[in-house]
Formats: structure tokens, sequence, C-alpha cells
């Protein structure tokens, strides 16, 4: 089986603030895109988003490679989130953990997969990571003109 590669990136212009969604889907030498925003969010949202709107568009079982530039997204997934849900989803300090939807529709999602997690560093000229930021940034100033629209 070969596998979907897939980069993702989130953006917020302020935090919270209007934000945007990117994911770069590559197989067998096929390439999607993907974007979108909020008109109010946070930069760490938006990064769990990319992630969950890719493996939503997958239409089978795959074998995945993510890639992200998030050590958020990489570190919960792989690490926290197993404490968070034997705590009830609290985290260590019995607080509530930030972003609980997102976590568990992802954690859902990724049972799906056999996926491995990939951390890059951000803006570093990975083509990839640079082209989800790409996107990513198209979905900011989507958001972006709908909220000065709805200003006027």
């Amino acid at each position: 089986m070969k596998t979907v590669v897939i980069y993702t990136d989130g953006a917020c212009k302020g935090n919270p603030g209007p934000g945007g969604w990117g994911a770069l889907l590559e197989y067998d030498g096929r390439r999607k895109e993907l974007f979108g925003g909020e008109p109010h969010t946070t930069n760490n949202r938006m990064e769990l988003v990319a992630v969950i709107r890719a493996l939503e568009a997958l239409k089978r079982e795959s074998d995945v490679a993510i890639y992200t530039d998030s050590q958020y997204v990489k570190n919960g997934i792989e690490a926290w989130i197993h404490a968070w849900k034997r705590n009830g989803w609290k985290t260590s300090d019995k607080k509530p953990v930030k972003n609980e939807d997102l976590w568990r529709e992802l954690d859902e999602l990724a049972t799906r997969h056999r996926i491995s997690w990939h951390w890059v560093r951000g803006h570093d000229d990975n083509p990839g990571n640079e082209r989800a930021d790409e996107l990513a940034n198209q979905g900011v100033i989507m958001e972006s003109a709908v909220v000065n629209a709805t200003r006027s």
C-alpha cells in the first residue's frame, strides 16, 4: 500500500482572530490542496483543523505520513492525549483540555488509518510545509475579508 503524504498548517492574525488552515495531500503522483478558515479562532485550533480536514478527505483506510510544524499537534496526538483520556479530558493539573472537541475528532479519525507523525521546522524551505502555510494564509485572507465586510 502506498503512503498518503500530508502537510498541514494553521495560521491566525491575532490570537484569537481570523484564522486559516491548509493541507497538501500527495499520493501516487497526485496532489490535492485544501484550505478554509474561521472568523474568530486561535492558531492551535487551526493547526488541529488542518489535520482533521485532511484526514476527512481520505476515502479509505490508508497509510499516512503527516508532516506538521506544530509541536502542539504532534505531542498532543502522540503523547498527551492518552493521559487526557484516562483523566476524563482533564490536564495533569485537573483543568479541562483546551480544544477538547477537536482532539476528540482527531482521535476518532486517527483510528481509521495507520499514521506516522512528523514534525518539520516551519518556514525552513520544506516545499510541502511552505505550500500548506500558503494555503492556511489563503484561509486567513478569506476570513479577514468576511470579517471586514460584516463591519462595513
